[in-house]
């Protein structure tokens, strides 16, 4: 890889919780030390890849604040896709992979993306 992949943020105070960032979102009935909200788009990318649960994709994903592992591509079939992760397996080597979302860049699919219900 040649570090051409989209460069993820950090984030002062990286290891703290939603409710003790300040001016993190918050839920809808306005309590800080209650769910975390995700953003909208987070929401919207989950939802896309469970409505395409069990195709294939190349998962395209940076790392920062390394060298070894910088950018990197995991294939596979998707497995789930929840709140801040996504699982995919690769049918080849029996290896499934857990990628957190903040470190995916986009996906490639091999078959028309469902987006819709």
């Amino acid at each position: 890889m040649n570090g051409s992949f989209f460069e993820n943020p950090t984030f002062p105070g990286d290891t703290q919780m939603p409710s003790q960032i300040p001016n993190a979102p918050i839920n809808p009935s306005g309590n800080k030390d209650a769910t975390f909200t995700l953003p909208s788009e987070q929401k919207n990318i989950e939802h896309i890849l469970r409505l395409n649960k069990g195709k294939k994709i190349n998962a395209y994903v940076s790392f920062p604040n390394t060298t070894e592992w910088k950018n990197k591509i995991y294939t596979g079939i998707i497995e789930e896709a929840i709140q801040d992760h996504l699982i995919i397996s690769d049918p080849n080597n029996g290896q499934w992979f857990l990628i957190r979302m903040i470190y995916l860049d986009y996906m490639e699919f091999d078959e028309p993306i469902k987006y819709t219900n």
